[in-house]
């Protein structure tokens, strides 16, 4: 039988303890983040599976893998592959499938999913570069690549690759460039993402004023 660690068991990664309190301002201090913390629990006992996955203990990691689901409601597949500094806020309703790649100071909060829009064996899930954060509740769906410094908004839905230095917004993902922005210095300010949609109607009501203006001109000229 598969012996699962238990909390106080469990090995907890310094750089991903060191992610949490900074960016959680929430947590009193690190023993109140080894305690209670679940996103980095759902992280640490991630760690510890995928250890055991590529040593081929596949049916140990997949047993890791289902208890720190039922406690953390986070699912991260032992087949995923994570860098340093992965921090998950509210860990509930996270998934993250099994040929995802994450890279370095990644920061993913409630409800998103890294999820694969095909049956088929081999690479389904997304490649994330380093220094991106995903929004609540967002979906990267498929064997897409996001860049270096992208921010996700809250309940966006990304379909296709993003490059380097943007913010993605809207169903489907629309890609804002914010010129100066880089997500390794700035958290996601879930009141400060661009509107597309906002803009666009802005911008046809700046038309219409225009245009009624030219209608009052023409008006005003045949009287």
């Amino acid at each position: 039988m598969t012996h699962v660690p238990t909390v106080e068991e469990m090995r907890i990664d310094p750089e991903d303890l060191e992610m949490a309190m900074e960016k959680d301002p929430a947590l009193v201090d690190e023993n109140d983040a080894r305690k209670y913390h679940t996103g980095l629990h759902a992280v640490s006992y991630y760690r510890m599976s995928h250890e055991l996955w590529l040593q081929g203990r596949k049916e140990e990691a997949r047993a890791i893998n289902y208890y720190a689901h039922h406690l953390t409601g986070c699912d991260i597949h032992p087949g995923a592959t994570i860098g340093r500094r992965f921090f998950v806020d509210h860990a509930t309703g996270v998934v993250i499938g099994e040929t995802a790649i994450i890279g370095e100071n990644v920061s993913v909060y409630q409800g998103v999913t890294l999820g694969g829009v095909s049956t088929a064996k081999g690479k389904r899930h997304p490649t994330i570069g380093n220094h991106v954060v995903i929004g609540c509740n967002a979906a990267i769906l498929g064997d897409i690549k996001i860049g270096n410094n992208v921010r996700v908004g809250a309940g966006s839905v990304v379909l296709k690759d993003i490059p380097d230095d943007c913010t993605v917004v809207g169903v489907p993902g629309r890609i804002i460039r914010r010129a100066g922005i880089k997500t390794e210095s700035a958290d996601l300010m879930h009141n400060d993402l661009p509107d597309p949609m906002r803009d666009r109607i802005l911008e046809l009501e700046d038309a219409i004023r225009i245009l009624q203006r030219k209608v009052d001109e023409l008006s005003r000229d045949r009287r």
